[in-house]
């Protein structure tokens, strides 16, 4: 299993228990400067199921995609969220089938 594919797969599909399934369960997911959004998946699981729970046209889409050893870098196309869409970038450390640490930019 690719996680990080997985995982995006997952939240195309608002499955937050899918979601969280590809991660460490302490992972650590930051925004672009470095600030911790959440600890763990628990932590992480109330943030996600109230995304998904309100935002039922929410869809990420893939523009493109490096790999660079455990690293992954997504360049994402976000729409559903809100009236305009969102260009983000997510770099993912990947630690055997988990993803381990996440920062997202945006």
């Amino acid at each position: 299993m690719d996680p990080v594919q997985e995982q995006l797969d997952a939240y195309n599909a608002r499955d937050v228990d899918r979601f969280l399934a590809c991660y460490a369960p302490d992972v650590v997911m930051e925004d672009g400067e470095g600030r911790v959004q959440s600890r763990g998946v628990d932590e992480a699981r109330p943030r996600y199921a109230a995304l998904f729970a309100r935002n039922p046209d929410l869809r990420c889409e893939l523009m493109s995609r490096i790999r660079v050893g455990r690293f992954v870098v997504d360049e994402e196309r976000v729409t559903g969220a809100g009236p305009e869409p969102i260009h983000a970038v997510a770099i993912y450390r990947v630690e055997g089938d988990r993803i381990a640490h996440v920062r997202f930019l945006r």
